[in-house]
């Protein structure tokens, strides 16, 4: 039972973030075999452990650390990267992030078989955590690291009952065998209780085991009823079961930042800079803008990064404008404290195009009815801008209407219903390489890389060629990830070649296991390399943003037809929605375009569309997403909870339900990735996992 509590509530007794760090360098350089293969992290494809990754990877070069990262898409993959490592004799330290905390990684389907020398670091920012890899007990348990946000902490009576049902004989057992446990217990005390008492006597020893039995039977059986430790009863075991139960079907939610865990670590090693904290910023801006956390716990940290942010930064000798600022020399990458409109890449798009593909002013306005985009057109007339000024880019536009727009919101847009159109956030300056990044636009560049298959064609913009004509408008095929894992950029006539072109390569259903064909590599391997660059790579980053603008249309696209078209059903605890035609299909059966689909029909549909009454007082129900994949015959299916409130987030109960789902129905199901909410059904059995998943228990 090894798990970290972060600094402030650590115990002098307890060992700490620095410490496990130490031991990491400490077997590094006791090892024999110093390689590449000794110190392994694997990652899972999200923006949130690509930055404690690349932060990770940060101190181990200044440590002179050998290390490797591997990426793993799913709890399938993880199984196959595990039965590799069982062969790599001079492993020692082995770091999962964002991924293996609800495994029981202690049991020898996972860990257990492994060498003893073997230590297993979780930083998971997804919750419930395993109990047995918290509390379990014995060596394999003690090779298991869970690095805690203070959370363990508040599970002392789950902890309880799981020790209770663990190592406690369970009361039913009692009734059946306890005659000849009690026969068989007297025995063995009859024999203690000689060799205890009398053993050191010598000969006299011989002479008190002659003695009758009848002399002796009674008391004996007395004292051993009077010495026989308290048993539970079938109450007291209910009772820790539901408990335990409990504590892994309340649903799954998220606790502190993988990114953030690191950077607590570097802070504890005085490592601190500015590149570390804008990683750390870009972890926690990517849990609150997927709705993993709420207002209130993404403003808490806020609160710590923001006076980070001044200990590191100087102040920026203008800030009139609190939505965007300039680098104040070629040199300067600090960090500023910024507010954050709810317009999607406003800074890069026109001032329009990011509010109409915004999942709050979609509901608020209702942009999918021409009634909306009028209102929408209204707004913008009223704050007095121009409908030339709106349909540029936000750089060109002029200086004036820039410094204004904040104020001119906050006075109108309540008259709209739009209350809540910003959020404190970061941005960083990159000098003169190009104009400043916000957190939340960085993050949508990096996920939109990781979002989008090699395989799916799509079109972006080219800055300029917007209204350009005939000859001169429209855009260009974005081009995938090469095949060394290198940035992705748009397609380009001269620099099209075989080798790196991709579009039209690998589809959904072409991907090959790794293990068959070595040759070729997997597409989400490829896209996470690719994120992996943008990190440090301001140039790949600024090109994924027109990415992620193509993105979000395909996004709207879909969402209006689905509107327009009434395809939601309404059931009796959750809404229903199947994707079965398209031009867009190819692009949605991936699971974090789906994903991002079903979150912007949640925000888009919270006031719009009335929830059911007759036994509920919910004002908005979850979604269930289900898209088709028409080269593998099988349905990729997301659930996703829907708050009352924006800002709001609720424990999300669906991988229970799924699995309950499937188990009624018998229905062949694939968990591909590390959340539970995602998995892929057979074309066929979707209707039935459908209907008995509208049959099961009221819980989400």
């Amino acid at each position: 039972m090894v798990y970290l509590s972060p600094p402030q509530n650590a115990a002098q007794t307890q060992p700490s973030y620095a410490e496990a760090y130490t031991n990491i360098l400490a077997a590094h350089r006791r090892s024999p075999l110093t390689s590449a293969s000794s110190v392994i992290m694997l990652v899972a494809p999200d923006v949130d452990a690509l930055c404690a990754a690349r932060m990770l990877a940060d101190l181990f070069k200044q440590d002179d650390v050998i290390y490797r990262i591997v990426p793993v898409s799913g709890v399938e993959e993880l199984q196959r990267v595990r039965d590799e490592l069982a062969s790599y004799s001079e492993l020692h330290t082995l770091i999962l992030l964002n991924m293996g905390g609800i495994l029981d990684l202690p049991s020898s389907e996972w860990f257990g078989d492994f060498d003893s020398r073997l230590k297993v670091h979780v930083i998971d920012s997804a919750r419930p955590l395993n109990l047995a890899s918290l509390f379990g007990a014995g060596e394999n348990a003690q090779r298991i690291v869970v690095w805690d946000d203070g959370g363990i902490e508040k599970l002392m009576e789950e902890r309880k009952s799981w020790e209770v049902l663990q190592y406690e004989p369970e009361p039913d057992s009692e009734d059946d065998e306890s005659d000849d446990e009690d026969e068989e217990e007297e025995v063995e005390h009859t024999d203690d209780d000689g060799d205890e008492g009398y053993g050191q006597e010598g000969q006299s020893s011989g002479k008190r085991r002659s003695i009758g039995d009848g002399e002796r039977k009674a008391p004996k059986r007395r004292r051993l009823d009077s010495e026989r430790p308290n048993r539970m009863t079938l109450d007291e075991y209910q009772r820790h079961s539901l408990r335990v139960n409990k504590h892994y079907t309340a649903g799954t939610w998220h606790g502190q930042s993988a990114a953030g865990t690191i950077y607590i670590l570097a802070t504890v090693l005085e490592r601190v800079d500015n590149d570390l904290l804008w990683l750390a910023i870009l972890g926690l801006t990517h849990q609150y803008t997927t709705s993993r956390i709420s207002r209130e716990y993404y403003e808490s940290y806020h609160s710590i990064y923001y006076d980070e942010v001044f200990r590191l930064n100087p102040l920026p000798p203008d800030t009139a404008n609190p939505l965007g600022l300039a680098s104040v020399n070629p040199d300067d990458n600090g960090v500023r404290a910024t507010e954050e409109l709810r317009f999607m890449l406003f800074r890069h798009w026109t001032l329009y195009d990011a509010m109409f593909h915004s999942s709050y002013i979609a509901s608020k306005l209702g942009i999918w009815k021409e009634r909306g985009r009028k209102r929408l057109t209204g707004l913008l007339a009223k704050m007095g801008f121009s409908i030339p000024q709106t349909q540029q880019p936000y750089s060109h536009m002029d200086m004036d209407l820039k410094k204004i727009l904040l104020k001119k919101l906050n006075d109108i847009a309540p008259e709209y219903g739009l209350v809540e159109l910003s959020y404190p956030s970061f941005t960083r300056c990159y000098g003169y390489r190009t104009q400043p990044l916000s957190a939340a636009d960085a993050v949508e560049g990096i996920s939109a890389l990781l979002d989008v298959a090699g395989g799916i064609r799509m079109e972006v913009e080219v800055e300029g060629a917007r209204n350009g004509g005939e000859w001169f408008g429209g855009g260009k095929t974005w081009e995938g990830a090469t095949r060394d894992g290198r940035k992705g950029r748009p397609a380009n006539d001269e620099r099209d070649t075989a080798d790196n072109a991709i579009g039209g390569g690998l589809d959904a259903g072409d991907i090959k296991d790794s293990s068959d064909d070595k040759s070729e590599v997997e597409w989400w391997v490829k896209n996470f390399w690719a994120a992996f660059d943008a990190l440090t790579d301001v140039g790949i980053l600024r090109d994924a943003l027109n990415l992620s603008m193509s993105l979000h249309r395909a996004i709207i696209r879909q969402g209006t037809s689905i509107i327009d078209k009434q395809d939601i059903r309404t059931m009796r605890n959750h809404r229903v929605v199947v994707l079965a035609q398209g031009p867009d299909l190819p692009l949605f059966v991936h699971p974090g375009v789906l994903s991002r689909l079903a979150l912007w029909l949640v925000d888009a549909l919270r006031d719009r569309v009335p929830a059911t009454q007759t036994h509920t007082k919910r004002k908005s129900l979850p979604f269930v997403v289900a898209c088709l994949n028409e080269s593998t015959a099988k349905y990729v299916v997301v659930g996703v909870m829907a708050a009352l409130d924006f800002g709001d987030v609720r424990k999300n109960e669906f991988g229970l339900a799924f699995l309950d789902a499937r188990d009624r129905c018998n229905a062949q199901t694939r968990h591909g990735s590390f959340d539970t909410s995602v998995l892929e059904i057979n074309q066929n059995d979707l209707k039935n996992f459908l209907e008995a998943l509208c049959e099961g228990p009221d819980a989400y």
